[in-house]
């Protein structure tokens, strides 16, 4: 399944919706789209793994990329995440206490919006 890469900029932050699987071969163009989203303007990201049935390493060392870089440019990202499979990845990575994880992109926002 290919991955789609949308976003939508509200007025807290710039929210990212990935759907399709992200693997060896979609995750370069996650990477890219979080970098470039990162680089411009000073909103934080939120990405929104809702649609995303599976994850491999490489999407996630692509997620932990962007959070270096978001780290460096003292900007937020965060991450919705409400399948088990995804959800269950984090947790078993440690990712879990890495990111800031929501079930929506609704709660993600609020998040933002008391930080």
């Amino acid at each position: 399944m290919e991955i789609s890469l949308n976003t939508a900029v509200t007025e807290v932050a710039s929210v990212l919706d990935v759907r399709g699987d992200v693997d060896f071969y979609s995750a370069p163009a996650l990477r890219e789209r979080l970098t470039d989203l990162l680089e411009e303007g000073e909103r934080p990201v939120i990405v929104d793994l809702s649609a995303v049935g599976f994850i491999d390493s490489t999407g996630l060392g692509a997620l932990v990329a962007a959070l270096n870089l978001a780290n460096e440019r003292a900007r937020t990202l965060s991450i919705v995440a409400n399948q088990d499979r995804v959800t269950k990845l984090f947790r078993i990575t440690g990712l879990d206490g890495v990111f800031a994880i929501s079930d929506s992109v609704e709660g993600a926002l609020a998040g933002v919006g008391e930080a």
